[in-house]
């Protein structure tokens, strides 16, 4: 690794050259083949993703969100309309080959000027675990935030506790970063912060990984994939 050192001879990071802040993430949709990633319209999407997360019925999949499951579709409707209110986060909806939203991703701690942008509040309602859309979704936000926008850096934050989030950020081809011990209190408990990031750098294998993962001849005639994201990374 090639060192840089200032006129005083102590070491400095690497240039940037000709950087420039960049655009905030548009409210436009992205189209995969699986799925539509949309920017989130209470009228249109509140009914459907209320009626996509009554599929879990204990609720589980709120364990490590902000809020336990909300009691009825009207607690619901209100805690979404005030959680997408503002651009950031910047609430979408993900709506699958059904044309129903089936689960929800935001665009947040959104950082124009340093090219920093996190992926977060993803609550996948049964209906789109385990399938491609789930996995296409996150590709397509990536691919926004690197390809279209010009991003330097993706994150992705979780509990440390929740397992399955952090199993899918290193499927997905988020490298591990570190624990930020006792980063945050809520619904009265502690949480240990787990991070994640993708950067520009990584991004060009990541997203090699996913183009293969996600073309047709990878699925056979009953839909199940034939090779892995993380096989497919490895591979190169």
């Amino acid at each position: 690794m090639t060192q840089h050192l200032n006129a005083h001879g102590q070491p400095v990071g690497a240039p940037v050259p000709d950087w420039q802040p960049r655009p905030r993430p548009p409210r436009t949709p992205m189209v995969g083949r699986f799925c539509r990633v949309e920017p989130l319209d209470i009228a249109r999407h509140a009914a459907e993703l209320h009626e996509a997360n009554g599929d879990d019925r204990t609720g589980a999949n709120w364990t490590y969100l902000g809020i336990d499951a909300p009691p009825d579709f009207a607690s619901y409707r209100a805690w979404l309309e005030k959680m997408a209110a503002g651009d950031d986060p910047l609430f979408h909806a993900i709506v699958d080959g059904t044309g129903k939203a089936v689960g929800v991703a935001t665009f947040m701690r959104i950082d124009p000027a340093n090219g920093v942008i996190e992926v977060g509040n993803i609550n996948y309602s049964p209906r789109l675990q385990r399938q491609p859309a789930a996995t296409e979704a996150m590709y397509l936000m990536m691919a926004r935030a690197f390809d279209e926008l010009g991003y330097r850096r993706y994150e992705w934050k979780c509990d440390d506790l929740n397992a399955p989030s952090r199993a899918a950020a290193q499927r997905l081809g988020f490298r591990f970063e570190g624990i930020f011990l006792q980063a945050l209190v809520y619904k009265g408990r502690n949480r240990d912060t787990a991070w994640f990031s993708i950067t520009d750098k990584e991004w060009p294998t990541v997203r090699s990984a996913f183009e293969r993962w996600l073309a047709p001849d990878n699925f056979d005639a009953a839909g199940r994939q034939k090779r892995g994201l993380a096989e497919l990374r490895a591979a190169g």
